[in-house]
């Protein structure tokens, strides 16, 4: 050391030098994993805190009602009965038979990380919507009387929380097999059938919808990242 206390030029720029490649030498093995990470998760979690501090502030969204009156001048028998199909699958009557399928198909095939991710998934996004719901208290749209009231909190929507979660939980699963576009095409094209069948249907603003899927998004890859990418040494 120097006589002033400061390390000589030298050594500074060889401390320089091994942090830069310490730095390079991490982004290079966890690149992915950060990217993951600010995409799928802090942003998702940015755009949920936005709708979740207008609802909660009791403010109106200029998109709301006018995507709301447009869906619904376009209604007719056929679309009734397909949105009204459509928003039963994305419930009752087809992801949580889906959900509890997959859990019992992971356990069945001793697929253990799988089934964690999964089930946690799941569960916790059910969770998380009825405590949200609890939390906003925001009531429901009522610019029209819906073929399909429903009598629980708006937001977010539960629908399109749960239909995302399933849809994203099955592309993480299906990623490292050959069918990973197919099932993407198909898992994002159902949930969006189901998030449109909710705003069609005058019981979920579009708002409620984004929400649920941006909570969802932040949910999945953020248990994606904990059970898979961030496993250390745990045993499979």
């Amino acid at each position: 050391m120097s006589a002033s206390g400061t390390e000589p030029p030298e050594k500074v720029a060889a401390n320089v030098q091994a942090e830069a490649r310490f730095g390079l030498a991490f982004f290079r093995k966890h690149g992915w994993t950060l990217a993951l990470l600010f995409v799928g998760v802090l942003l998702p979690l940015w755009g949920f805190s936005e709708l979740a501090e207008d609802v909660h502030a009791q403010e109106r969204f200029l998109f709301d009602d006018p995507t709301l009156l447009w869906l619904h001048a376009r209604n007719g028998p056929h679309l009734d009965h397909f949105f009204v199909l459509m928003s039963m699958l994305g419930y009752g009557w087809g992801v949580i038979p889906a959900d509890i399928a997959i859990v019992l198909w992971t356990a069945w095939r001793r697929r253990l990380r799988e089934g964690l991710f999964f089930g946690v998934a799941v569960i916790g996004s059910a969770l998380l919507n009825l405590g949200f719901k609890q939390l906003f208290s925001r009531h429901r749209p009522d610019l029209w009387a819906s073929i399909a009231p429903e009598d629980t909190f708006s937001f977010p929507s539960g629908h399109a929380m749960g239909s995302m979660t399933l849809a994203l939980a099955v592309i993480v699963l299906c990623w490292p097999t050959r069918w990973r576009w197919l099932v993407l095409l198909i898992a994002l094209t159902f949930a969006l059938l189901v998030a449109v069948s909710r705003i069609y249907l005058g019981v979920h603003y579009p708002s409620d919808i984004l929400a649920g899927w941006s909570a969802a998004c932040a949910w999945v890859l953020g248990v994606y990242l904990l059970v898979f990418r961030l496993r250390g040494n745990a045993a499979n």
